[in-house]
């Protein structure tokens, strides 16, 4: 690409983002959202938290792990037990870091 399709992109991409973002602070007064959309928004952190854990614990290098002697699968359920626990998501992140370092440098796994 030459420089000028560069700068043509990065215009481009620059207006379509600020369009997109800045299209509810327009309007005068609030937009009313339908019942429904506020119930799915409800569950929109749950839903993008899930798709962000569940491939990180669940595969390696793209494939589903191979047994269970994963040391993330194990932090991840010492970091859930502590959350349910405590209900601290310092404390949660600690456990379940903590546990993966002694599985990984204690055991070599």
């Amino acid at each position: 690409m030459s420089s000028t399709q560069v700068l043509i992109a990065i215009i481009g991409l620059t207006a379509i983002t600020v369009i997109t973002r800045g299209f509810f602070l327009l309007s005068e007064r609030e937009w009313p959202l339908p019942a429904w959309a506020n119930r799915g928004l409800r569950y929109a952190p749950l839903a993008a938290l899930a798709a962000v854990i569940a491939p990180e614990v669940l595969l390696t290098d793209g494939a589903l792990i191979d047994g269970w002697r994963s040391p993330r699968l194990f932090a991840a359920l010492a970091g859930t037990v502590y959350f349910w626990w405590q209900r601290g998501i310092l404390g949660t992140i600690v456990v379940g870091t903590a546990t993966m370092l002694a599985l990984k440098l204690g055991l070599g796994w």
